[in-house]
């Protein structure tokens, strides 16, 4: 198991969030397993509510998390969006912004579950998910999570930001590795 702390965006921090933290599990069979933890005031955070688990466009105007995976080396990868109202999306892209046709083979496995300064979301994405490794190179990742606050603003958390505005997309901000088996 690995452990990162998300770091938010220097222009878009917020009160209501304190931590931001992502345990990531490679299982042995080679799905991916992410358990996302907020501690903070979640009386100020904006938390969708439970809907059917369907994929579903632009969850990250609200809050959501987001795990972007490529292999290293390619310019190609995925990014996944899960949302504590169940909801998820999965996206292809070749490059850069450049999105390529592609549909998830399964569901990601979500559960969410919120207490008293706490939130967690659990995610698994299935092996067959993530981007082709036919030469088994190391797994490159960008995590991150939006987080709306009550009054609509939103603050954006990541491994890594790189310099200007929030852009997930940039894979400068792919700096976890990890080898797949």
């Amino acid at each position: 198991m690995v452990n990162q702390r998300l770091t938010c965006h220097a222009g878009t921090v917020t009160t209501a969030m304190w931590t931001v933290d992502v345990n990531i599990r490679p299982q042995p069979q080679g799905d991916l397993s992410l358990s996302y933890e907020l501690t903070g005031n979640l009386a100020k955070i904006r938390i969708p509510a439970p809907q059917p688990s369907i994929a579903k466009d632009g969850l990250w105007e609200h809050t959501c998390f987001e795990a972007f995976t490529a292999v290293e080396g390619e310019p190609g990868y995925h990014e996944f969006n899960f949302s504590p109202s169940g909801q998820w999306a999965a996206y292809s892209f070749s490059d850069y912004r450049v999105r390529s046709p592609w549909t998830a083979s399964q569901r990601p496995a979500i559960r969410f579950v919120k207490s008293d300064g706490h939130l967690l979301l659990e995610a698994v994405i299935a092996l067959g998910d993530l981007p082709r490794n036919m030469a088994n190179k190391p797994l490159q990742l960008g995590l991150a999570a939006v987080i709306e606050a009550s009054d609509g603003s939103r603050s954006y958390w990541a491994l890594h930001h790189p310099e200007g505005r929030p852009d997930f997309h940039d894979r400068r901000g792919f700096i976890l590795s990890l080898n797949q088996k």
